[in-house]
């Protein structure tokens, strides 16, 4: 069975991270290791919360247990997303050179948390540098929302034009494949916009602005498309397919009037999500 190592924060109550990573990616088949940065009682969306961050030594120690044990040829991804400290780089990058060893065709995904619109950064002050310094550049795909493309890039993004720049500029820096969400469209204010490029297509995905967000959208979205890509790598496809899947997963959750992700209500539409947006090329 093929399998991803996921590195990530994790809740015990809701879905961000790892815990909204690992159903979705179980539903498309893989075996998921999941391994957590931080572990908290809820996101911090609600407020105060609780938990710990996973420390260095920690972090290395469970990679290490998990690369002398796990069959690492079996492991065809990889993700990374909230950092928690950015120390941990390190053991993340030793993690990535372990198994690419063994895997050299490891499709490594970098889900770029760093901040969003409104909350603005929410990472420790050395996290974004440790991210676009040392991660970005291996990255096989990066997943940035549209405040993080522009803290990435340092330039604007306030349209299509204006995102199509900015993932450019993350290109030229090293990873094979941007795909960034949250993107404004002005002509269509009641849309956001997915692009995804790469140096030899790019891809444009438009779906309606829902009235209400969840926390961890965007970490099953990366997962998403990191499991549909793995089953089928075809770039338009895995869009089509992460895209109707996690806007699905948003419209059920809102019509059940739930305040955390409906993973499990929702499982059939992750695993064989209907079509319902096509992606253009642009």
């Amino acid at each position: 069975m093929q399998a991803i190592l996921s590195i990530q924060s994790e809740v015990a109550y809701g879905h961000v991270g790892n815990s909204a990573a690992v159903l979705p990616l179980q539903r498309l088949g893989f075996e998921v290791w999941p391994v957590n940065t931080v572990q908290l009682g809820h996101h911090p969306g609600y407020g105060r919360f609780r938990g710990y961050r996973v420390e260095q030594e920690h972090l290395a120690a469970i990679l290490e247990a998990v690369l002398e044990q796990a069959p690492l040829a079996s492991c065809v991804g990889m993700i990374v997303g909230y950092l928690g400290d950015a120390r941990n780089v390190d053991p993340v990058l030793r993690a990535l050179d372990a198994v690419t060893a063994e895997r050299p065709d490891l499709v490594f995904l970098l889900d770029t948390v760093i901040g969003d619109d409104g909350a603005g950064v929410f990472v420790r002050p050395d996290v974004p540098a440790a991210i676009a310094d040392r991660l970005l550049p291996r990255a096989t795909i990066v997943t940035p929302n549209r405040f993080e493309l522009a803290h990435l890039s340092g330039q604007a993004v306030g349209n299509l034009d204006q995102a199509v720049s900015a993932a450019d500029n993350l290109l030229a820096r090293g990873p094979g494949l941007v795909v960034a969400t949250g993107l404004p469209v002005p002509d269509h204010p009641d849309d956001l916009a997915i692009l995804a490029t790469s140096s030899a297509e790019r891809w444009i995905i438009r779906t309606p602005r829902l009235a209400r967000a969840f926390s961890g959208t965007g970490d099953a979205f990366s997962a998403l498309l990191l499991g549909h890509y793995l089953l089928a790598p075809d770039l338009k496809s895995a869009l089509e397919r992460a895209a109707s899947a996690i806007f699905s997963l948003v419209e059920v959750t809102a019509e059940r009037g739930e305040d955390e992700l409906s993973l499990v209500a929702a499982q059939d539409l992750l695993a064989a999500p209907t079509i319902r947006f096509s992606a253009v090329r642009r």
